[in-house]
């Protein structure tokens, strides 16, 4: 692992204590992990909605009435 030296704002640095006085974390450094872990857990599924929006678009529209987007849909679920 690599070793970090980092400056929090003071109330960053008294969240981080409290979590830890409350053992939601060991120490800093393994909420500091966790939450850098979060974010590109975040990042990730930000990236693949993205994709998949970016999808939909460019499929165009569809000339399906509801009802059968709608059949659609629950025959894929087996619904």
């Amino acid at each position: 692992m690599t070793r970090q030296s980092i400056t929090l704002a003071n109330q960053n640095d008294e969240w981080l204590k409290q979590q830890i006085a409350k053992e939601e974390f060991t120490s800093k450094s393994e909420a500091v992990n966790y939450l850098i872990k979060q974010a590109r857990e975040r990042e990730a599924y930000d990236d693949y909605v993205s994709m998949k929006l970016e999808r939909g678009e460019k499929s165009g529209f569809s000339t399906k009435t509801k009802e059968e987007l709608l059949a659609e849909i629950k025959s894929r679920l087996n619904v």
